[in-house]
């Protein structure tokens, strides 16, 4: 059965992929991570979540995918021996060095090939089957047809696939930026990227030093290297069908919101639920995002998967509360926007099911007194049997 692999910045995180149907999550530690910035787990944090998840029938995959120096290893080798004691499912991995060294020192734990090795062909997932890899993440650069080329010539008994379906896609080649490296000495590889293509540009021509010419004339702009984000739900079931054995969600540094979103709707995706085209883009745009597109599954890159015209995210809705807790019959909500008494708003439960609740004319708070609105910090009451996890947002912000 195809799995779906969800992001978690942190064990809260993890939690909320669990709840909303994700079949694994993959998650970073402290070091040897490329996303320093999103909380990541210590060795405490990952003992409590592989408990989490055996408890669930769930997985958890451990990044160690980053490119080391020769005098990192010895301490990447020691935090690989906690990890597998404790029993991790899989390391993802990257660097040959990093799969050499944990081969022939002896580790069970099975390892996952990273995007950032950039796999584009059938003979380098021969290759890396031969080093005894269990699965290899295809490269975001692969079309739909050369995936298929490839598990027509794999033996899918020996080696997995897993295919990125939805996220931030990077300017370069799977992930592998030197542009932060030398804009700001921030290396990308080293999991400190700065996000250099987000940034705006100018033009400096060699004889008019200091002349700074606008790319485009736009006081907002003209954002070059600004990728649209992926959103390849119409592809999944062609991608199943061909013998994908996960599909991986990007986002270890997004919110519970987004982590919410988009597992809940994969989730259905993955289970046969046939969106069409217009309905999926409604649904996935209620989360921050650059505009999305299909990338290279379609077959090519074109201006259009760009968003030349902007930097910030945007969304068709606000995340504005959860559900922390229901007894007898009442929600507790933890409000994360202003909340208003007597409006409509959008609930999304962890079974993806979505529902229009309309607010009591007068809020009722934790202490129980009554207000108007609701601010970011407090908690309401609503007399309502709504599971935990669930979320409310409002429409068209």
């Amino acid at each position: 059965m195809a799995e779906l692999l969800a992001p978690a910045g942190d064990f809260e995180k993890l939690k909320w992929a669990v709840q909303y149907g994700a079949d694994a999550v993959y998650f970073g530690i402290k070091s040897f991570s490329l996303r320093n910035h999103a909380g990541n787990f210590t060795m405490e944090d990952v003992d409590k979540a592989i408990a989490y998840l055996r408890n669930h029938n769930k997985k958890g995959y451990v990044t160690l995918n980053i490119y080391p120096w020769s005098h990192e290893y010895d301490e990447l080798i020691d935090a690989a021996k906690i990890l597998e004691e404790i029993g991790v499912d899989a390391f993802i991995v990257s660097d040959l060095g990093v799969i050499w060294e944990l081969k022939n020192k002896g580790f069970k734990t099975p390892l996952h090939i990273s995007t950032q090795a950039n796999t584009l062909s059938y003979q380098t997932i021969a290759a890396y089957a031969e080093l005894g890899a269990k699965r290899v993440n295809l490269a975001r650069e692969l079309s739909l047809s050369q995936i298929e080329e490839i598990h027509n010539n794999i033996n899918l008994e020996s080696i997995e696939t897993e295919v990125f379906i939805h996220g931030a896609v990077c300017f370069s080649y799977s992930g592998r930026c030197a542009i932060s490296d030398y804009l700001a000495s921030r290396k990308a590889n080293r999991g400190e990227c700065t996000h250099p293509c987000r940034w705006k540009y100018h033009l400096v021509e060699e004889k008019r030093p200091g002349e700074f010419i606008p790319v485009f004339e736009d006081d907002r702009g003209y954002y070059l290297m600004n990728t649209k984000e992926l959103a390849l739900f119409p592809f999944v079931l062609d991608l199943k069908n061909m013998g994908v054995s996960s599909f991986k969600i990007e986002g270890r540094m997004k919110s519970i919101h987004y982590v919410a979103s988009t597992v809940a709707f994969y989730r259905k995706v993955l289970d046969g639920h046939n969106y069409t085209e217009s309905h999926g883009m409604e649904l996935i745009n209620r989360i921050s995002n650059r505009g999305y597109s299909y990338g290279f599954m379609k077959g090519g890159i074109s201006a259009s998967d760009y968003a030349i015209d902007q930097r910030h995210s945007t969304s068709h809705a606000r995340f504005v509360g959860n559900i922390i807790e229901t007894k007898e019959g009442e929600a507790l909500v933890e409000v994360r926007n202003t909340i208003h008494a007597g409006e409509s708003l959008e609930l999304l439960i962890p079974s993806g099911e979505l529902k229009t609740i309309k607010l009591p004319e007068t809020l009722c708070l934790k202490d129980n007194s009554m207000v108007k609105a609701a601010n970011h910090g407090s908690y309401i009451k609503l007399k309502e049997n709504i599971p935990e996890y669930s979320i409310l947002r409002r429409i068209g912000n």
